[in-house]
């Protein structure tokens, strides 16, 4: 079993940044694929962002330019900066660990972009 939790959602005002983390226990986190997703409501969860074990990255549309995805593999943990949040980006975020044992998800996190 891998333990993945997410922290650092909260109220943002259109315009603002947040960062996300994601920490993930295990010995071989440096393997991991790491991932952001959301869900916001009504809709299906999405991908936002992934980082692969060699740090490769790629993003959803959505986020291009705005979102930046990261790990620290020293501390086992993964980011995703967000900047310039928009209302569409209210959402829970997600995070995914895809490892040899199979894919584990976090919680969730709430992320609100209002005024």
């Amino acid at each position: 079993q891998v333990q993945v939790v997410e922290s650092g959602g909260g109220l943002v005002q259109p315009g603002g940044s947040l960062r996300l983390s994601c920490a993930a226990s295990g010995s071989l986190f440096s393997s991991y694929i790491m991932g952001w997703y959301r869900r916001a409501p009504g809709n299906e969860r999405e991908l936002v962002a992934r980082i692969t074990s060699s740090g490769s990255t790629n993003y959803a549309d959505s986020g291009k330019g705005r979102f930046t995805i990261s790990r620290d593999n020293a501390k086992n943990t993964m980011y995703l900066q967000m900047n310039s949040l928009k209302p569409e980006d209210t959402a829970v975020y997600y995070c995914n660990s895809r490892t040899f044992l199979g894919d584990f998800w976090g919680q969730g996190t709430q992320v609100t972009v209002s005024s």
